[in-house]
């Protein structure tokens, strides 16, 4: 197994799509204190474009995609769904905003923080951490965050085709510490407390991924991984230590949201987290313990 050598303090994201709006606001906060701590990063879906934007150092960059290009029609359609194309168009998203919002990519490089995005193998239905340059951006981040089904396309990176991080591993907080991190940063997209259940027809989903078998496996199982990192998190080995941050309940972001109000407020949310960890806003309460902090 390749592992990071020599590294201590790994930072973790969740995706899931629009409830990305409060990652980007504690990735925001971070840069607000030059709070960089982490010798190398993973994320999934919206976490990995979140995290190379955090790691670019370009500040407010996914606050932007989210609440403007990701609220675009031409990247939401339930028309053209219906219609046999893509429901969330990820291509024009990542074409878009790569031009309008042009990554930082050589302070990424200077920094040496390396940034691992998650995607799912196509045929094996195992979650893979690729390693992002930028000669291999495009294709990854395309890939990370392409949903089953709501993206008709399936992205290849070295020639084998690609689907949704979550898929293979939601929260890679296991892959963090495999990979020698023993001081893990996680950012949640869901309240505490949450957990997923178990995939409903699995005969359906048999029948529409009948031509990868194992992918449809690794769908049908999603659960069972996403339930084992939240268990690692809250038990975690008595030489790791993780810091969670997640939203509260208070927190009405789904993952199709499109209304600006609650896109903003989940921001605010994300963003006071960020300055808890750096030690702006005093933590109160039940909800401030050091190691789990709920915004």
């Amino acid at each position: 197994m390749n592992t990071t050598q020599h590294t201590s303090h790994a930072l973790v994201v969740e995706g899931g799509a629009m409830r990305g709006i409060f990652a980007s606001g504690v990735l925001d906060a971070f840069l607000e204190n030059n709070y960089l701590p982490f010798n190398f990063a993973i994320g999934v879906s919206a976490g990995a474009t979140n995290l190379i934007g955090y790691l670019s150092g370009n500040y407010g960059r996914s606050h932007k995609i989210i609440t403007q290009y990701s609220r675009d029609p031409q990247f939401i359609n339930f028309s053209r769904f219906t219609h046999g194309g893509h429901l969330t168009d990820i291509d024009w998203l990542w074409r878009t905003t790569s031009r309008y919002l042009p990554l930082n990519l050589l302070k990424y490089e200077q920094r040496q923080i390396p940034l691992y995005a998650t995607t799912t193998n196509l045929e094996t239905g195992s979650a893979e951490y690729i390693k992002v340059t930028r000669h291999n951006i495009m294709p990854l981040m395309e890939a990370t965050c392409a949903l089953p089904v709501a993206y008709r396309h399936n992205p290849t990176i070295d020639g084998i085709a690609m689907s949704d991080g979550g898929i293979g591993d939601s929260i890679p907080v296991i892959e963090a510490y495999r990979r020698g991190a023993r001081k893990i940063t996680v950012i949640l997209s869901k309240p505490l407390g949450f957990h997923k259940q178990d995939t409903k027809l699995p005969w359906l989903i048999k029948s529409m991924f009948h031509d990868h078998p194992a992918f449809a496996d690794a769908v049908m199982t999603r659960a069972s991984r996403y339930n084992a990192a939240l268990d690692f998190i809250n038990h975690p080995p008595a030489d790791c230590t993780i810091t969670v941050i997640a939203p509260n309940h208070d927190f009405h972001v789904g993952r199709l949201t499109r209304n600006l109000n609650k896109l903003e407020q989940g921001y605010f949310q994300g963003k006071q987290a960020g300055h808890r960890i750096c030690g702006i806003i005093p933590c109160e309460g039940e909800h401030c313990d050091p190691e789990v902090l709920v915004a």
